[in-house]
């Protein structure tokens, strides 16, 4: 009975992904002939069963053939987001950027930050995460040879290798705990709206701050009903109905 079992859960699984499988070429045939809209359904419908990074970047790149700009940053940012280290979505990204109205100039990072970032943009969590075992591991070998070793010039190299291991693994397992908590915190969304107007408080009563366009990204920083406090990249908070933007 247990082996029955067994064989009809396999069977379920491969029919699973035979049946994904198929959907995600006749997604990509769909989009080779022109046919964006179709595209998009059948990439939305993978994407009810579980985040995939390439299926975020292949249904921005769809959104972006069908003219929804906004909708095509937001895929564009979550494939970002589940594995940095895909250049062709970062750089769709910019060129989707390019036909945002707003202009938003970021305030300026310390260069170390800007240099950690960027590093830190090379790979996805799971990666950083292997990587800083394999270091670990590595740095384990090399401080055993330190110890045992009577050999001097392999005794000072073991040395030197073992700093630099031991430094390598814990800035993999930094970058991975942040990249973790911007996937589970995620704090960033993109405007939907064509415009929406930001306010100085959360109701409809509040002083006009500024204007917003689609595809612009922001900061949330808090929720009060059905209002969110946002920050913009240049620093400029205010206050929007929460319904104008999606959570990347």
């Amino acid at each position: 009975m247990k082996i029955k079992n067994i064989l009809l859960v396999m069977l379920l699984i491969v029919s699973t992904i035979g049946h994904a499988q198929d959907a995600v070429n006749d997604a990509a045939e769909a989009y080779s002939k022109g046919s964006f809209k179709k595209a998009i359904t059948l990439y939305e419908s993978l994407l009810k069963e579980g985040e995939s990074a390439p299926l975020h970047y292949n249904l921005g790149n769809a959104y972006y053939k069908d003219g929804q700009n906004a909708r095509a940053i937001l895929n564009y940012e979550k494939s970002l987001l589940l594995n940095p280290g895909n250049g062709d979505a970062r750089f769709n990204l910019e060129l989707a950027r390019t036909k945002v109205i707003d202009k938003i100039e970021p305030v300026g990072e310390f260069f170390l930050v800007s240099w950690k970032n960027s590093l830190q943009s090379q790979m996805s969590v799971r990666e950083w995460a292997v990587m800083g075992i394999i270091m670990f591991i590595l740095f384990i070998i090399f401080t055993v040879l330190f110890i045992f070793s009577r050999i001097s010039w392999l005794k000072k190299v073991s040395f030197f290798v073992g700093i630099f291991l031991f430094i390598f693994t814990l800035a993999a397992n930094s970058f991975a705990y942040s990249l973790h908590k911007q996937l589970t915190n995620r704090n960033t969304a993109i405007i939907m709206a064509p415009t929406v107007t930001v306010k100085s408080s959360p109701d409809n009563s509040g002083t006009d701050l500024f204007i917003l366009h689609d595809g612009t990204k922001i900061e949330i920083r808090s929720k009060l009903s059905d209002w969110s406090e946002i920050q913009m990249e240049n620093g400029s908070v205010g206050w929007l109905p929460s319904s104008s933007f999606e959570v990347i």
